[in-house]
């Protein structure tokens, strides 16, 4: 009896420091007097022999790591500071455990050396409006170390971009000139535009002389619908120019010649 009863209190103590439980998202990886013990153990659990086995579980979630802004000169030399996130996961336990010494350590590190690399490289047109390439180009270079660690990249994002005051101001006042000169062209394409729909209407109303007439009357109506106490009615040129013509084609009316008397010559 007491030989039993010392097996079932063994027994006890084995399943109280033998059993250990893995959650659904981790993996566990088990070491048996310092070696990696077989595969990666799933979620669930499972006994270990105490005193001989250990086990370390490691997260497979997407962890979310904020790269701390970093300071840099841009390649058109601008003093910039960038700071960016990187989202990544463990694929491979074993690599995650053993062969690096702390895997988020270490990511952090690469990623900050990684983004002033790209920081030196860039413009920064490239920085503020051309970020996707970034993006691919700094995930590549956190690619490299990371397979070797059982590390995979999810995506990387550049959050923001610092810029000096003084930069602002100067990117302040191009954008201002530029809108400046758009807007100056627009008006002179519109001032283009009218002259000429009034050259055209102009030259129409050259060869029908009543449109000129039908035209003023037409003003003359659109102004007296104003309430208004004096009417400017304006006077037409051709107007003019047709009395001209009139009084050009009348013929001056002459003067009869008045007979001058022959002075009297003395005898």
């Amino acid at each position: 009896m007491g030989f039993l009863a010392l097996a079932g209190a063994v027994a006890v103590l084995w399943v109280v420091f033998g059993v250990r439980v893995v959650q659904q998202y981790e993996r566990g990886v088990v070491f048996r007097l310092g070696r990696v013990r077989g595969s990666v153990r799933d979620p669930g659990p499972m006994l270990l022999i105490p005193l001989v086995d250990r086990m370390r579980k490691v997260n497979i979630q997407v962890i979310t790591m904020p790269v701390p802004a970093q300071e840099g000169i841009t390649r058109d030399n601008v003093s910039v500071r960038v700071d960016a996130v990187v989202y990544f996961r463990v694929v491979d336990p074993v690599r995650a455990t053993v062969d690096v010494q702390n895997y988020t350590f270490a990511m952090s590190q690469v990623a900050q050396t990684s983004l002033r690399s790209v920081i030196g490289k860039s413009d920064l047109d490239d920085l503020l409006s051309g970020r996707e390439g970034l993006h691919r180009g700094l995930e590549l270079m956190l690619e490299s170390p990371a397979v070797g660690w059982g590390v995979h990249i999810d995506r990387v994002e550049i959050k923001d971009v610092a810029l000096p005051d003084s930069m602002k101001r100067s990117m302040a006042r191009q954008a201002e000139a530029d809108r400046e000169r758009r807007a100056r062209i627009i008006t002179a394409d519109g001032e283009f535009q009218a002259a000429s729909k009034l050259a055209d209407a102009a030259r129409l109303m050259d060869g029908t002389p009543s449109a000129m007439q039908l035209r003023l009357l037409q003003t003359v109506v659109e102004v007296a619908a104003e309430q208004n106490s004096t009417l400017v009615l304006p006077f037409p040129v051709e107007l003019l120019r047709f009395f001209d013509s009139v009084n050009r084609s009348v013929p001056e009316p002459t003067v009869p010649e008045q007979a001058v008397p022959l002075d009297k010559t003395e005898d």
